[in-house]
C-alpha cells in the first residue's frame, strides 16, 4: 500500500470568475481563499500551491454587515515617526475598492512564501470590466 503524492508538474490551474456585487465581504473572502489555496480540490496537500486563479469583479459593490462601513478601520505605518495612516472602510471604498477584498483574502492565506505565491493569483477589479476574458473563455469552453 502506498500513498499517492502530488508533484508540482501535475497541478492543473483553472480560472474562476466571481461577482462580488451584493455579497458579504467575509463570506466572499473565505470562498476566494479556499479556491486560492486549492482546498476545493480532492488531491489537496498543504505544502504545495495547488490553487486556481480567481478574478473578482464589482469589488466596489461588496456589502458589509452591521456598522462596519463607518467603524472598520484599515491601519498602516510608513515606518517613519508620525507615519501612522488610519482609513475608514467607506473612504477606502471610494479611493481603492479592490484593496478591501485583497486585504480580507490576504488575512486568510498562509503567512509565508506559499501564501505570497497564492495571493498573486488573485485579480480584483472595482467594476465589471476586466482583461481576463480570454483565460475565462478557455475554461468555460466558449
Amino acid at each position: 500500500m502506498s500513498t499517492n503524492t502530488v508533484s508540482a508538474k501535475e497541478i492543473k490551474r483553472n480560472w474562476h470568475l466571481i461577482d462580488a456585487k451584493n455579497k458579504v465581504l467575509g463570506r466572499l473572502s473565505t470562498d476566494v481563499a479556499k479556491i486560492l489555496t486549492g482546498k476545493h480540490k480532492p488531491n489537496f496537500v498543504p505544502y504545495l500551491d495547488m490553487g486556481d486563479n480567481v478574478v473578482v469583479v464589482n469589488a466596489a459593490q461588496v456589502k458589509v454587515t452591521g456598522k462596519k462601513e463607518s467603524q472598520k478601520k484599515y491601519v498602516r505605518h510608513s515606518g517613519y515617526p508620525g507615519g501612522l495612516k488610519v482609513e475608514k472602510l467607506s473612504d477606502l471604498r471610494i479611493r481603492k475598492p479592490e484593496e478591501i477584498i485583497i486585504h480580507a483574502v490576504k488575512g486568510m492565506v498562509p503567512k509565508n512564501k506559499l501564501g505570497r505565491q497564492m495571493i498573486k493569483k488573485l485579480h480584483v477589479f472595482g467594476s465589471s470590466q476586466h482583461h481576463f476574458q480570454k483565460q475565462l473563455k478557455e475554461v468555460d469552453g466558449g
